[in-house]
């Protein structure tokens, strides 16, 4: 229960932060779901608090090409 807290804030974080960056990106653009299965898998390898996992998202988002999604 509690890694799901930690797993949600992080993501909800990483995304608004990357869109206040990236204000043409929707809210439901599929980066979104991208990013949340980043940040499971990420949780599942080494455990992290939810700061650190924001971090690790917004890196990711900031590295995938526009053209893919």
């Amino acid at each position: 229960m509690v890694d799901d807290v930690v797993l949600k804030m992080a993501a909800e974080t990483a995304w608004t932060v990357y869109r206040s960056r990236r204000p043409d990106i929707d809210s439901r653009d599929d980066r979104r779901c991208l990013l949340q299965r980043h940040l499971q898998r990420r949780r599942e390898e080494r455990r992290s608090d939810s700061e650190e996992l924001a971090s690790f998202g917004i890196a990711y988002l900031d590295r995938l090409p526009d053209e893919e999604c």
